[in-house]
């Protein structure tokens, strides 16, 4: 039985503060609360800080954003400034006003 009210957990990947990482969380925040309103947590992980958990979601380049939940599990790399690719490759379907 599928919840409406689910929580969408998202872990954004960087190397450092750069602009480009900091582009990926813009942009991902702005997308969020356009179309998870509420329904989200992201999580930002700093590989300078911490390269040992790049390992457990196969971070092969930054900034990648890793939709965890809900399944199924959704890598998307890049500063996430292609609104069309970023809902497409983390399956949200905009709401029909």
């Amino acid at each position: 039985m599928e919840t409406k009210e689910e929580i969408w957990e998202l872990r954004l990947y960087v190397a450092g503060n750069t602009p480009k990482s900091q582009t990926a969380l813009t942009n991902l925040k702005k997308y969020c609360e356009e179309y998870l309103k509420d329904k989200y947590v992201i999580e930002v992980i700093d590989l300078l800080v911490k390269p040992q958990l790049a390992e457990g979601d196969q971070i092969f380049a930054v900034p990648t954003l890793v939709k965890k939940v809900p399944e199924p599990i959704r890598k998307i790399i890049g500063d996430l400034s292609n609104k069309e690719k970023v809902l497409v490759g983390l399956n949200i379907r905009p709401a029909i006003k």
